[in-house]
């Protein structure tokens, strides 16, 4: 079974910006229930769909596909839920890991993200000196959260 292992932070400053190159991102998703996710990307020219299990700490079952991106913009205007969360995720590689930084658009406007996919739950990691408190178990935070509680509406910013 293939498996995500990821962390999530808070972004405590610009300083990433010079180190990375950015995607943009559209994606919404089918259905957003804890126990599995199922989401549709288009990013690069290229549409995808995944479908994740249950989140048990850091860890989740993971399936990803491509799609046509015809089928995939399609979903994403028709099928999936609103609002469609749009993004441009930069990749910075630090101490032998990719990172990637999530700077929300439209209703999400105003949240930086940074993850980091690792190969064991107990991996030890060198955080970047740009990074600030860890979300990881803050569900607000999770892309298929802000459908629901867009992060526009939380009426202030995170703490970092």
């Amino acid at each position: 079974m293939p498996l995500e292992i990821e962390r999530k932070y808070l972004v405590r400053n610009d300083s990433w910006r010079t180190q990375g190159k950015g995607t943009r991102y559209r994606q919404g998703y089918l259905s957003t229930e804890p126990a599995r996710t199922v989401r549709v990307r288009v990013a690069a020219g290229r549409g995808f769909i995944t479908v994740k299990g249950l989140t048990v700490r850091v860890t989740r079952p993971e399936y990803e596909y491509p799609i046509p991106v015809e089928d995939a913009n399609e979903m994403l205007d028709t099928l999936c839920l609103k609002p469609i969360i749009e993004k441009v995720r930069y990749t910075i590689e630090y101490a032998g890991l990719l990172w990637e930084v999530d700077e929300f658009e439209g209703e999400n406007a105003g949240l930086v993200i940074a993850e980091v996919e690792l190969a064991r739950a107990d991996q030890t990691i060198l955080l970047p000196d740009w990074i600030g408190e860890e979300v990881t178990d803050d569900a607000r935070y999770y892309n298929a959260s802000l459908i629901a509680n867009p992060f526009t509406s939380w009426g202030g910013k995170p703490s970092v």
